[in-house]
């Protein structure tokens, strides 16, 4: 039993070295990843016991700490390693959207918020500082909440808009667990934000909303252009 163990182990090696994630079934990810912190044990029925209990691969990832060592057979070890995927991927994803892109296009912009909010479980919100050609500046976290509220006010935007000495913003929020469409908060929030940057001759271009691996731009929507 221990010499086929050791063997499966070795084939799922082999087969990621050789394909990565490509046809690998759900449960065999989340099983190759346990190996790294359950040495000697199956963890073949613990993985399909994780998507079974928070009902997908992304859910096991979501799931805070304390319910995950809920789960028969996951330890701190365990636990602390799931955790750390999603962190990992962020911090991966950032690195790659150095400042310096040319983020000029709805698509752009969108697919590189999309990355700050990979693991995100509470509300964020980010802003884009660009020159006047839409090169990227700076990307500053600006406020921070719960999983459906965010505290901030329009001044703390124009403010580090200001100290980035930016021509053109993006806003960029999430909705952890609802859509990515706006609220009326959200378009009398823009609709202020806007106002006030005007008058400092700043370029709100696009207020964005993320929603899992979706997002709605204000001003592709036309919301923007109405404020």
């Amino acid at each position: 039993m221990k010499h086929n163990h050791q063997g499966h182990r070795k084939r799922l090696k082999e087969r990621f070295r050789q394909t990565g994630f490509a046809g690998f079934e759900k449960h065999e990810m989340l099983e190759l990843l346990l190996f790294y912190s359950i040495p000697q044990k199956d963890t073949n029925d613990l993985a399909h016991d994780l998507i079974e209990q928070f009902g997908s691969l992304s859910g096991v990832f979501d799931a805070s700490y304390e319910n995950l060592l809920k789960v028969n057979g996951i330890s701190d070890n365990s636990a602390t390693l799931i955790k750390m995927i999603p962190q990992l991927a962020n911090a991966y994803l950032n690195d790659r959207n150095d400042p310096g892109m040319i983020l000029d296009s709805v698509e752009k912009a969108g697919a590189f918020l999309l990355s700050k909010y990979v693991g995100a479980t509470n509300e964020r919100v980010y802003l884009l500082c660009l020159d006047n050609k839409l090169k990227l500046l700076n990307c500053a976290l600006v406020g921070e909440g719960s999983l459906n509220r965010v505290n901030f006010h329009p001044r703390q935007i124009i403010q580090k808009a200001l100290q980035c000495s930016a021509s053109t913003i993006i806003l960029g929020h999430n909705h952890p667990y609802g859509t990515a469409l706006p609220s009326d908060a959200d378009i009398l929030m823009t609709r202020q934000l806007y106002e006030m940057a005007q008058v400092l001759d700043i370029t709100l271009r696009d207020h964005i909303i993320v929603a899992g691996d979706d997002f709605v731009s204000l001003a592709q929507s036309g919301i923007l252009s109405s404020v």
